[in-house]
């Protein structure tokens, strides 16, 4: 095996973060006996929200979330199962309210995306949302067949976050280089592509991920033969002063 010689497509700027699997630091976190973390995204660096990858060697009983904390589990392989029973296998997803999370249970060899951050209660707080990812349920973005939307969260203004299924066909791309105040993170799930953040141009495929923060322009144009899809965050239904 050649070694790597320090080189890394990560790359971590103040406001925005390439974070590429070679670069992966796998930690153990109290309270999750059997399970690894690679976080790849946290307060520590400017975001408002932690994003991780969690495997699973060992079957593995989750600690619930610090109070006024959401969760939004995204399953990559293997099963969840959550306190009723019902459970997450590939492509199924879970919006886990504060306090309402305890005894989630994870099956050795299981692979999931956890996002966490503090709600904004906005009103009476929303139940937990369970779900699949579903072509039939994508929509068109902007009139564009080419590249279609999956929105995994209902359109209700209790919200605070919106998570999305983009999906592009080779050759597609965003309409134009977006600007705006609200954050993001997402995970590539397949395919690849051309990400620009700021004034820089970042080579993507599956299994990286990306932080982008307030204010940072960004693209994204999917290339190679096949179609690329990511899931992505965004705080949602939050005037400005209230994102700070």
């Amino acid at each position: 095996m050649i070694p790597n010689f320090g080189m890394t497509r990560s790359d971590i700027r103040a406001r925005h973060a390439l974070l590429t699997s070679e670069s992966h630091e796998w930690i153990t976190q109290p309270g999750w006996t059997g399970a690894e973390f690679a976080c790849l995204i946290s307060p520590d660096m400017g975001a408002k929200f932690a994003m991780s990858l969690v495997r699973c060697v060992d079957d593995c009983i989750a600690v619930p979330a610090d109070a006024g904390v959401a969760r939004f589990l995204f399953c990559l392989g293997g099963t969840v199962t959550l306190p009723d029973g019902t459970r997450l296998e590939p492509e199924a997803f879970a919006f886990l309210p504060p306090d309402t999370d305890s005894g989630l249970r994870i099956a050795g060899g299981t692979r999931l995306v956890l996002f966490e951050w503090r709600f904004l209660p906005r009103g009476p707080v929303p139940p937990r949302v369970l779900g699949r990812v579903d072509p039939g349920k994508a929509v068109p973005l902007r009139g564009d067949d080419w590249l279609m939307v999956q929105k995994l969260l209902p359109t209700d203004d209790s919200f605070d976050a919106e998570f999305n299924i983009m999906s592009f066909r080779p050759g597609a791309s965003l309409a134009y280089v977006e600007t705006h105040f609200m954050e993001h993170g997402l995970l590539m799930l397949d395919g690849g592509g051309v990400y620009r953040l700021d004034d820089r141009w970042y080579p993507v495929g599956a299994g990286d991920a990306i932080w982008m923060g307030p204010h940072v322009p960004q693209w994204f144009g999917a290339l190679g033969r096949d179609g690329a899809r990511y899931l992505i965050y965004k705080n949602y239904n939050r005037p400005p002063l209230e994102c700070r």
